[in-house]
C-alpha cells in the first residue's frame, strides 16, 4: 500500500522481471507477517500487536529516513496527522478482523475498500461490471448471508477496507508534502503514539515480554518495513497500473499464507469468491490504464 511511481527505465519482459519480483516478494511478506501477527495474538491480543508492529516500525522508519521536522506548515502537519490516524486505524480494524475471520477472506474484504475508491473516481459504467464482480464474489465468500463467518469480522474487515481507501488518499497528499518516505515515517510515528494507550489497556505487562517483543518486531519488519522498502524500490522502475494489478493479488497470497500457517483450507466457494474479486480489481485498473491511455493519444493528435 503505497503511493504509485514512474514507469520502468528498461522495456521488456526482462526488464520488468526485477521490480514484479520486488512487488510480489513485498506482498508475500505483508501476508505472511499478518499471518504471524494472528498466532501472536493470543499472547498480545490484537491491540497488542498493532501496538508492536506500529512501534517498532515507526522506530525503524524514524532512523532510517530522519525526517525534518522544521520548515513544514501548518497543512503539511494537518495532512500527516490524518495519515496516521488512517494508518493506524486501517492496522488496528483488521487485525481485530483476522482474530475473528480467516486471514483470505478478511483480506478479500479489505480489498472491497480500494476497489469502491477506483470505480467511484473513474465514473465509468464499465466499472459497474467490476462492482457487480466484486459483489457476486462477497456474496459467495459469505454463503449468501455472511453465516459461515463472524459478522463482527466481516464488518472489521470492511472498515478496514474503507480506511485503505483512505490510506491511498492521504498516502498521495503526504507524498506531495513531504520529501522521500518522511512523511511515511512521521505518520507512522503518529499511529504508534495514537495506539499506545489502546496496546497498554488490552495488553498491559505482556507487551514487555521479551518473547513477545521479539515477535512483534517480526511481524513489523515482515508487515511494514521490508514490504514498504520492496515496493519503494520497485516503483522506481515499474508502472503504476502494474504495481496496482499485482497488488490485486494480495486476496489469494493471504490465503495462501492462512493455508500454509494457519491451517485455514478454504472451501471450493471460498476459492471462487476470492478470484471474483482478484478479477474485478484487476479489471477495474486495466479499465483506468484504458482510459488514461486513450486521453494521452487524444492530447498527441491535438483533439
Amino acid at each position: 500500500m503505497t503511493a504509485a511511481g514512474t514507469g520502468g527505465r528498461r522495456g521488456g519482459s526482462l526488464g520488468s522481471l526485477g521490480p514484479v519480483g520486488l512487488v510480489l516478494a513485498g506482498g508475500i511478506s505483508v501476508q505472511f507477517g499478518g499471518a504471524l501477527a494472528v498466532t501472536l495474538m493470543p499472547r498480545a491480543g490484537a491491540l497488542g500487536v498493532v501496538t508492536l508492529r506500529l512501534l517498532v516500525a515507526a522506530v525503524v522508519l524514524l532512523i532510517v529516513c530522519r525526517p525534518r521536522l522544521r520548515g513544514h506548515s501548518r497543512a503539511d502537519w494537518g495532512t500527516v496527522v490524518v495519515f496516521g490516524i488512517t494508518m493506524g486505524a486501517m492496522n488496528g480494524l483488521f487485525y481485530e478482523s483476522v482474530d475473528r475471520i480467516p486471514l483470505g477472506a478478511a483480506v478479500t474484504l479489505e480489498v472491497l475498500g480500494p476497489l469502491a475508491l477506483s470505480v467511484i473516481a473513474s465514473r465509468r459504467a464499465v466499472n459497474l461490471i467490476w462492482a457487480g464482480l466484486a459483489l457476486a464474489g462477497v456474496f459467495l465468500l459469505g454463503g449468501g448471508g455472511f453465516s459461515g463467518l463472524d459478522p463482527v469480522g466481516v464488518a472489521f474487515a470492511l472498515g478496514a477496507g474503507a480506511m485503505w481507501a483512505a490510506y491511498i488518499v492521504f498516502s498521495a497528499r503526504t507524498g506531495r508534502r513531504f520529501p522521500q518516505a518522511d512523511g511515511l515515517a512521521l505518520a507512522m510515528a503518529v499511529a504508534a503514539l495514537l495506539f499506545l494507550p489502546l496496546g497498554l489497556a488490552e495488553s498491559g505487562a505482556k507487551l514487555a515480554d521479551p518473547v513477545t517483543i521479539g515477535l512483534g518486531a517480526g511481524v513489523a519488519i515482515l508487515s511494514s518495513v521490508l514490504p514498504y522498502t520492496l515496493e519503494l524500490l520497485a516503483l522506481r522502475r515499474l508502472p503504476a497500473h502494474t504495481f496496482a494489478v499485482l497488488m490485486s493479488l494480495e486476496p489469494a497470497i493471504a490465503a495462501t499464507a492462512g493455508f500454509l500457517i494457519l491451517d485455514q483450507a478454504l472451501t471450493t466457494t471460498q476459492s471462487a469468491a476470492i478470484a471474483l474479486v482478484i478479477a474485478a480489481s484487476m479489471g477495474a485498473v486495466r479499465t483506468q490504464v484504458g482510459r488514461r491511455s486513450a486521453k494521452a493519444t487524444a492530447a498527441q493528435a491535438g483533439l
